[in-house]
C-alpha cells in the first residue's frame, strides 16, 4: 500500500495592506500590497515626494494628501479601482 499523506489546511487571509490618500475631496487607496512592510516602504516614498513638491501644491492651491497605511481585503476593493500614480497628485487625481 502507498503512504499516507495528510494535507494541513492554511487559513488563508484575504487581508492586504492599503496606502491610502486622504485630502480635503475625500479619501483614495493609492496602492496594495500583500505585505505591511511593502505598504509602509510606499507610504514612505509618497510622503517623501509630497514634501518635495509642497511650495508648488501650495502655490497653485492643490489639495495637499497625506498617506497612510491600514489593512484591506481586496474584496472591499470597487470594481472600477485603479492604482493611483505616484505622483497623481500633480494631475488632480487624487
Amino acid at each position: 500500500m502507498g503512504k499516507v499523506v495528510a494535507f494541513r489546511t492554511v487559513a488563508r487571509r484575504d487581508e492586504s495592506w492599503a496606502v491610502v490618500a486622504t485630502t480635503r475631496r475625500g479619501t483614495r487607496i493609492a496602492s496594495i500590497y500583500p505585505t505591511r512592510a511593502a505598504a509602509e516602504a510606499d507610504c514612505e516614498w509618497r510622503t517623501r515626494q509630497v514634501a518635495a513638491y509642497r511650495n508648488f501644491l501650495e502655490r497653485n492651491e492643490i489639495a495637499i494628501p497625506h498617506y497612510s497605511i491600514r489593512p484591506y481585503r481586496r474584496a472591499d476593493l470597487p470594481r472600477a479601482w485603479r492604482p493611483l500614480p505616484a505622483l497623481g497628485f500633480l494631475h488632480g487625481q487624487c
